[in-house]
């Protein structure tokens, strides 16, 4: 039941992230947490990184959910 939950804010935190990096908005692209990124990467790297971000995450959501570990 724990790793269901642990699944489902996985899926929604990566879905939530690739969404957010796809639509380019400005209010996550320029928080502080991001703004190291986009710094260091440029604001399309730091779309790209957070979309590679959100796919893992999603894929960790997966694996907890499939796998029972």
């Amino acid at each position: 039941m724990s790793n269901t939950i642990a699944a489902i804010f996985g899926f929604a935190a990566g879905f939530f992230c690739i969404f957010c990096a796809y639509k380019d908005y400005d209010w996550f692209m320029n928080s502080s947490k991001a703004r190291f990124w986009v710094k260091v990467l440029g604001r399309d790297g730091a779309r790209k990184f957070y979309m590679g971000l959100g796919a893992f995450i999603i894929a960790v959501g997966a694996v907890l959910c499939f796998t029972g570990a």
